[in-house]
This record gives structure tokens, sequence and C-alpha cells, in this order.
């Protein structure tokens, strides 16, 4: 591909930029932020990086925007002349994973080329452990899908603030907020992949981002067979089909006849590609086996809305948590007797039941540690409980109800 086709393609990709007006919340970290380090950016396909990055294009005239989708050319040759030629300052790699030896260009650039790199990947980067040592030079970020408040934001155009887990606890949030819980259930059908915007059916477009991820990316980054890859899409099925307690690395060797060792492998390859996500229990004495639950909407390719809700809000609940940048581990007991389903710690301790109506204190029988908060479905407040939906409006920020 010569130089004017690159140029060409630059083009188009600011043009399509212009066709989304709003801005994920992440756009304003990424601008703003200073310093020679490149940034990478992970997240699930169809969360909207490609089009995070065309935002950036568009924003500034020193970017160059580069897919790596099917680009094969040499990288660090190909940037020099683009530098060289049009002075371009900052490069925008999309899908970086999809180029052979990414890392080693990466570093290549950065050690000899005054510029910086925004670059994508469908697949959770393990820059730390690359061989290539990029961890001094890569900022890693990650863009999940919306959250409750981003979906609000860009359906409706409306934006009143975020709560602190705190603010949840202490029923510190606005009137308007309330306003969230009627399109919780759009959300969590499939509502919180940006493409649903424009798509009437979006499970339908899941289910075919879900056999790319498998069979293109995880076999390109993992390297496994065929064979794994069929696994993969067994295991997959099997998690969505089941109740969400017992999913674990052991309950997944035993179903689908393959060593513990290679179920939990098959699980990190998902993990990384956003398509599970894997909970640490916390507990003395206690096996150290990750729960295995599902990224939004996934659980739903496999059952219905009303079959699996129970999985639904969990699988809501982790990635809630974990997309505003808390660790979240479950309880677990040695005798096997009942504990609350999760844990959290922010300046104090959290621990949370999901569930649906009905649940009360006993759910917390001879625990005593931390703040216990029941989450519900609906609009209930009262003692223990509080609505489920408002960990949609979930953020970091521990001092303002109405941080971003």
């Amino acid at each position: 591909m010569d130089l004017a086709q690159l140029i060409e393609l630059d083009r188009l990709a600011r043009e399509d930029g212009k066709k989304y007006l709003q801005k994920r919340f992440l756009y304003d970290e990424i601008v703003t932020e200073e310093g020679r380090h490149f940034i990478g950016i992970a997240g699930p396909r169809g969360a909207g990086k490609t089009i995070l990055l065309k935002q950036i294009a568009l924003s500034r005239p020193d970017t160059f925007y580069l897919s790596l989708d099917t680009f094969n050319e040499n990288l660090f040759e190909t940037v020099k002349t683009i530098r060289d030629t049009l002075k371009a300052a900052v490069f925008l790699l999309d899908e970086v994973h999809m180029h052979p030896g990414f890392e080693a260009d990466l570093k290549k650039i950065y050690d000899f080329l005054d510029v910086r790199a925004i670059f994508t990947s469908s697949m959770a980067l393990a820059m730390v452990q690359s061989a290539h040592d990029l961890s001094r030079r890569v900022a890693l970020k990650t863009l999940y899908p919306f959250s409750l408040r981003e979906y609000f934001l860009f359906k409706h155009q409306k934006d009143v603030g975020g709560l602190s887990i705190d603010d949840i606890v202490q029923r510190r949030w606005n009137r308007s907020m309330m306003e969230y819980g009627g399109f919780f259930s759009d959300y969590i059908q499939g509502g919180l992949m940006p493409f649903a915007l424009n798509e009437a059916a979006p499970l339908v477009l899941l289910k075919n981002i879900l056999q790319t991820v498998v069979y293109k990316d995880i076999a390109r980054v993992s390297k496994a067979s065929i064979d794994d890859l069929d696994i993969i899409m067994k295991m997959l099925a099997f998690i969505g089909k089941s109740a969400i307690d017992g999913i674990n690395d052991s309950s997944l060797s035993r179903n689908l006849g393959v060593s513990k060792y290679k179920a939990g492998q098959y699980t990190e390859f998902l993990e990384r590609a956003f398509i599970l996500h894997r909970v640490m229990p916390e507990g003395t004495g206690v096996l150290k086996e990750p729960k295995i639950v599902m990224a939004l909407p996934y659980r739903l390719l496999y059952r219905s809305h009303e079959e699996c809700i129970g999985g639904l809000r969990e699988d809501f609940f982790v990635e809630a948590v974990k997309s505003s940048g808390f660790e979240v581990h479950y309880l677990k007991s040695t005798t096997g007797k009942k504990t609350p389903d999760y844990v959290v710690r922010d300046q104090e301790t959290f621990i949370f039941e999901i569930g649906g109506r009905g649940k009360g204190r006993s759910q917390f029988k001879g625990f005593t540690e931390g703040r216990k908060i029941i989450l519900s479905d609906g609009y209930e407040s009262e003692g223990m409980t509080r609505p489920l939906f408002l960990l949609g409006l979930l953020v970091k920020n521990r001092n303002s109800s109405l941080a971003r």
C-alpha cells in the first residue's frame, strides 16, 4: 500500500469521525494526558475503540490514522515515512494486535522516532510480560461498553452525573437519577454495546462478534489450534446455559473433558478478549480458584432474558465495578456454608448480595465485616436494600456524587 493510499484512508477516517458527536468519557482522559509515553486502549470488539481514534484524528491535525487489521507493510518504516513527509506527531494505530510483531515495532518506534502512538486492541495487552519491555513506555487503558450512564447520555443526550459506592450506600443520589431505572432492562439486553444505538437486533451482531473474537483474535494471539477454539466455543455455551454458581475451572474441566490447566488457559484467553470475567475468592483457607461470570450481554446468546436474569444481574455487577476501577472478590467459606456474594474495598469494605426482591438480613447471618448491602431489581432503597441499576452510575471519585 503506497503513501497516497494511506493518506486517503486517513482522510476517510477523519470524515467518518464527523458522524459521531457524542464522546465516550475516556476521550477526555486520553486527549488531555501529557508525556512521552504511548497510550494503549484495550476493549471488546464493538465497544467503540475505532470511533474513539477517529474522533481523536478529527480533533488535531498532527495525527495520522492507520488500521492494522489488514496492514502488511513494515510498521516502523511506514511511521517514519509519514512522520518525515507529513510531519505527523501522533500515530493512531487501530487493532494493533493483528499486526505480527507489533510489540517489537512499538518499542522501535518509541526508541528511535520522536512521535507518540495511541493504539487499540480487542485483546487485553500483556505488555508488562512482553520480552520487549514496553511496561515503562505504554500506559494501558480499558474501554468497556457503555456504562448505564453513558448509554443514557448517548441515547437521550442527558447526563445527571455519577455516584460513588458510598453515595449509593448513604442514599445520596438525585431524584432525576431514578430515571435511569426505566432503561436498565434494555441496557442489559444489549443496549450497552455502542453499535446497538443503530441496530435493532444487537444480539445477532454480537453472535458474529463472538465468532470473530474466538476464531480470529484469540487464534492469532494465543496460537491455539482449531480444536482448542472449538472447545472454547463449547465452553462458552456451557457457561451461558448454566446457573452462575459453581462455574469455575474445575467444573469446566469436568464437564468439557479437558484438564484443569487447559480450562484455566481457555478462560484466561476469554477474559483477555472481554468475553468473561474471572473473579478471585476472598477468605482464609479457601482454594484460590476464580468464579467465572460472563461479560454483558453474552449470556443472552444462550438463554432468554427471563431464564438467565440471575446471571445477568451478577454479570452487570461485576462489570460495573471492574470498569469503574475497583477490585471485586467473591466470598467463599471452607465449609460450603452460604456467604454473601461479593466484597469491594474502597475507603471502607462493602459486602454485596445480588438478587431479586425478598432478600434480607438473613443473607448476612454470621458475617460481621463491612457495610452490608442488598442490590435488587426495582427502586427499593429501604433498610439494607438499594437499586441494582445505580451501579451503572458508579465512578471512582469518592468526593463528589456528580463527578465525571
